[in-house]
């Protein structure tokens, strides 16, 4: 392995290589971006190492990228492949000229993989908590044991009003659905062990769940937050099953949601790709 203490830095971060693993440490400039901020730093196991690539990047770049073994870390987790490649953590940015280091670092890390499949744990921190954030419908907040629901008078469906205020117990619960704010129907939710009957497929009728919209929910803040509470929902105890099936929606409703999501498309709101892809998820819910 490279020297211990040996730095690379990149743009918005710089990875220093130690004998166990690569810590990464995030800038905070006006030009990095919000994610990087929040998460200040990211230490990587070897352990959770799967892989490491380095490609040729935009307008004079090469990008070098640790690949983590599936499981290893709850923040991908609860992205699920849903982070932009700009927004990745684990992908860092140089100028071309410095290639030829690049590749020798990424080498030095190939040299000390041992394991490419699933990890039967997480083996990257979680972000530190107590985390919270303002959705749409309301303030979530988590302090490590319990996640609270505060609705807001303005955005809450008269759902969640009926229902009130909501506290969940880590042990309340078998995971997190994180859906990004920055695609149609982006919202947070939480899996609950005692809903064998599913929970409301709409997020805005769905008490364990939070709505994000244009300016709530931003990745840097409610992402975080999930991972977080995964993690703590892992150390817990074994997940509980997710039901197998998913609540079947009324078909008026579907359509209505189709005429809805067709409208933001037309208004140039929704993307052709956006467009198709919920559309698709829709029909498939009938």
């Amino acid at each position: 392995m490279s020297r211990m203490g040996d730095v690379l830095a990149g743009f918005h971060a710089a990875w220093e290589f130690e004998s166990d693993s690569v810590l990464i440490r995030y800038e905070r400039g006006i030009r990095t971006p919000k994610l990087f901020q929040a998460l200040g730093e990211r230490r990587v196991p070897l352990e959770a190492i799967a892989g490491v690539t380095l490609t040729q990047g935009k307008r004079g770049t090469v990008a070098l990228r640790i690949e983590l073994r599936p499981g290893a870390d709850p923040l991908l987790e609860a992205a699920a492949g849903q982070l932009k490649e700009s927004g990745d953590p684990y992908r860092l940015v140089l100028p071309a000229e410095r290639e030829t280091l690049a590749e020798y670092y990424a080498d030095e890390l190939r040299a000390q993989l041992t394991d490419s499949g699933p990890a039967d744990a997480f083996l990257v921190g979680a972000p530190e908590v107590p985390l919270a954030f303002k959705a749409y419908d309301a303030k979530a907040s988590f302090d490590g044991n319990v996640v609270r629901f505060r609705w807001f008078w303005t955005g809450a469906s008269s759902a969640k009003w009926k229902a009130g205020d909501q506290s969940f117990t880590v042990a309340e619960l078998s995971g997190v659905e994180w859906r990004s704010p920055e695609v149609f129907e982006g919202h947070l939710r939480l899996l609950r062990r005692d809903s064998a009957d599913g929970q409301p497929a709409q997020a805005d009728q769905d008490p364990a769940a939070v709505v994000f919209g244009l300016g709530y929910g931003p990745v840097h803040e409610s992402l975080p937050f999930a991972a977080a509470v995964l993690s703590a929902v892992r150390r817990s105890g074994p997940a509980a099953a997710v039901p197998a099936g998913a609540p079947r929606r009324d078909p008026a409703d579907i359509a209505e949601r189709i005429r809805h999501l067709g409208e933001l498309h037309e208004a140039g709101l929704v993307t052709d790709e956006e467009f198709s892809s919920k559309k698709a998820e829709l029909l498939a819910e009938l």
